[in-house]
């Protein structure tokens, strides 16, 4: 049997806030956001990725303090690139540092605006063998 994980409860203060980083700066995809009586929640999802973060203020996602997440890791092929990509969108990352000179020692890390913190991880095999290859991407197989 198959166990894949393919959402993460991220704890933020202010939803719309957060939507408009992740989707506007970061680049990830507005799967939904759903709003009503009871709930404002969202899902975005990065580009190529099987696994989302969720936003909202459900009582479970109430549990974790905005901004306690640390270190969730994000994978690309070229990290200078999406450290690049990132930056002239607005986002605040740090250098790229090399620790290992072998196919994915290199990182950089950014923070939203809660102070929830991601490290990116360059693997250039990406660039040929994607994790999850383009048509099987998106909710229904499409991205």
């Amino acid at each position: 049997m198959d166990w894949t994980l393919e959402v993460v409860v991220l704890p933020v203060s202010d939803i719309d806030r957060a939507i408009d980083f992740y989707r506007d700066k970061v680049g990830f995809a507005l799967d939904h956001n759903t709003t009503n009586e009871h709930m404002h929640v969202a899902q975005l999802t990065p580009r190529g990725s099987g696994c989302s973060i969720v936003i909202g203020d459900l009582p479970a996602q109430k549990e974790m303090a905005p901004g306690s997440m640390r270190g969730l890791q994000l994978v690309v092929a070229d990290a200078r690139a999406a450290r690049e990509e990132l930056i002239s969108r607005g986002v605040e990352a740090s250098e790229v540092t090399v620790f290992d000179e072998r196919d994915g020692g290199t990182f950089f890390g950014f923070s939203d605006p809660d102070g929830n913190t991601w490290a990116v991880q360059e693997l250039k095999v990406r660039a040929e063998k994607p994790l999850i290859p383009a048509e099987a991407r998106g909710r229904f197989g499409a991205e």
